[in-house]
C-alpha cells in the first residue's frame, strides 16, 4: 500500500466521524513512521512496509469506532506543549487555553502572587502550561486519581518542571492546610445525562466528566470552600460548561459578598470560565 492509498482509505474509513479526515490520517503516518506530516505530504508514492500497513490499518479502524487519536499517539498538543496522554486521563482541549491565558494575565498584573493551586491536574496540562511561561511559580496539583498523578508527574518531568511543582492526591482541596494567590480548576462539569449521549463519555474516563445531574457538583463544592484557601487578593478561576454561567454565577454571589465576579466567554463567545477575585 502507498501512502496515497492509505490517506484515501483512512478518508474514506474516517468521513462522517472525523471533522478531518485527510489530517488525522497525516498525523497518524507521520507518528508511524516518526516523520514530519510535511514528509508524509511529499511522499505519496512511498510504498507501506507489511507491518506499517497492518499497524496504519488497525488504527484506522479504531478511530472509526470513535477512538480519540491523541489517545493513538499517546500525546496532544497544549498552549505549545506536547502533554503525554493516556485513556487514564481527559485529553487537553483548546477551550482550556482560555483558563491558562486568563491566569498568565492575572498573574502578570499580580507579579507577587506566585503561590498557585491547580485543582484536578489529569494529565498536568494547566500546571505545565502556567509552570512553563513564569519558572517562579510554584505549583500545587491535586488529583483523586492517582494514575493521573503518575501521568502529570511523568509530563513536569519530561518538561524539566518538576521543581516548581508538588503533587498531592486528595478530593478537591481536601488535603491541603495552605492559602494560595491563584486556584485553577478543570473539573468534570458534563451532567451526567447529557454524558450519556456523548461520544466523549465512550472513550475519555468519566471521573473527569461527570459532574453529577446539574454538572455542578465538583464546580458548586470547589466555589463553596475555596474562600478558605484564597490568600487576600487571590483569584479562583474554573472552566465551566456552556450553560451553565447563570448558574455559577448566582452560586457565586451567594460564597462571595465582596469579590469581583465574572463569566469569561470562550472564542466561540460561548460561556466558558469563572473568575474570581477577592
Amino acid at each position: 500500500m502507498k501512502i496515497e492509498n492509505a490517506l484515501q482509505l483512512a478518508r474514506s474509513n474516517l468521513a462522517g466521524v472525523s471533522d478531518n479526515p485527510l489530517l488525522d490520517a497525516q498525523v497518524l503516518l507521520a507518528h508511524l513512521f516518526r516523520k514530519p506530516r510535511s514528509w508524509v505530504r511529499a511522499h505519496p508514492d512511498y510504498e507501506l512496509k507489511i507491518g506499517e500497513t497492518e499497524k496504519f490499518t488497525q488504527d484506522i479502524n479504531l478511530l472509526a469506532t470513535g477512538y480519540p487519536l491523541a489517545y493513538l499517539l499517546g500525546q496532544q498538543e497544549f498552549f505549545g506543549l506536547s502533554i503525554s496522554v493516556t485513556p487514564d486521563v481527559l485529553i487537553p482541549r483548546p477551550e482550556t487555553e482560555l483558563l491558562v491565558e486568563t491566569a498568565l494575565h492575572w498573574l502578570e498584573e499580580n507579579p507577587h502572587k506566585i503561590q498557585i493551586a491547580d485543582i484536578g491536574v489529569g494529565s498536568g496540562c494547566i500546571s505545565a502550561a502556567l509552570a512553563a511561561h513564569r519558572f517562579d511559580l510554584q505549583i500545587v496539583a491535586t488529583d483523586i486519581s492517582y494514575t493521573a498523578l503518575l501521568l502529570a508527574k511523568r509530563n513536569f518531568h519530561k518538561l524539566g518542571l518538576l521543581n516548581q511543582i508538588n503533587l498531592v492526591q486528595c478530593d478537591l482541596l481536601s488535603a491541603l492546610a495552605v492559602q494560595f494567590d491563584l486556584i485553577c480548576a478543570n473539573l468534570p462539569y458534563i451532567p451526567a445525562n447529557t454524558l450519556n449521549g456523548l461520544q466523549v463519555g465512550k472513550s475519555e474516563p468519566w471521573i473527569a466528566l461527570e459532574g453529577g445531574v446539574d454538572g455542578l457538583k465538583y464546580v458548586r463544592s470547589m466555589i463553596a470552600s475555596s474562600p478558605d484557601f484564597l490568600s487576600p487578593g487571590g483569584a479562583l478561576l474554573c472552566e465551566i460548561e456552556a450553560s451553565q454561567g447563570r448558574a455559577v454565577l448566582e452560586i457565586s454571589r451567594t460564597t462571595f459578598n465582596n469579590a469581583q465576579i465574572a463569566v469569561l466567554p470562550d472564542l466561540a463567545g460561548r460561556d466558558r470560565l469563572l473568575l474570581i477575585q477577592t
